[in-house]
């Protein structure tokens, strides 16, 4: 994975972990060698994981709609920031140009973002891993419902399986490099488990 889009919250959130998870992640991410790709923001955790990764001397890609940057919400410090027209176009362009997908706590955005690549990865549309940095326990409880999702028939459990949750970004990151993909939901009969 050379480049690693990581999917945030435009808030900082509650608990100082959360911040302090994003500032060592953006280092991570940059003292590896990796670029950064994200949502373009300056505020929340999105400007924090950027700042991080800038300030150890890493390449960080922001994606934005072009309705964000009016608002002055758009980072000017990057090393490149694509301005896009929708939503649409900015989790599509950073699916394209990432290896690799984290989320960071973060709330319905950042869900809807890593669950959409999440979707496409069991589609077949693409190969990449994916993980929650499950700072805090975070994301525990979302694990524990989408086991029920299993359980219950509507997840394969490959499929649940596809994701790597972890405490701390070395660990998340060690596990994202092990990923191999399963069969997608076209490789098998639709239906059967």
């Amino acid at each position: 994975m050379q480049r690693v889009c990581v999917f945030c919250g435009s808030s900082l959130g509650v608990r100082p972990a959360y911040a302090e998870a994003a500032q060592q992640l953006g280092r991570i991410l940059a003292e590896s060698g990796r670029e950064l790709v994200y949502g373009g923001g300056r505020v929340g955790l999105m400007g924090v994981v950027a700042d991080a990764a800038l300030a150890a001397g890493g390449r960080v890609i922001g994606v934005i709609p072009e309705g964000m940057v009016r608002r002055e919400v758009a980072h000017q410090g990057l090393s490149d920031l694509k301005v896009v027209t929708s939503m649409h176009e900015r989790k599509a362009t950073m699916a394209a140009l990432a290896d690799g997908f984290i989320a960071l706590p973060g709330g319905i955005g950042t869900l809807d973002e890593l669950f959409e690549i999440w979707g496409w990865g069991q589609l077949g549309l693409h190969a990449k891993p994916l993980g929650f940095l499950d700072v805090e326990h975070y994301y525990r409880d979302l694990m524990l419902f989408l086991d029920h999702v299993a359980e219950e028939g509507f997840m394969r459990t490959r499929h649940r399986a596809m994701v790597a949750v972890e405490p701390e970004p070395e660990a998340l990151l060690a596990a994202m490099a092990g990923f191999e993909m399963p069969e997608t939901i076209w490789d098998s009969e639709i239906g059967r488990r």
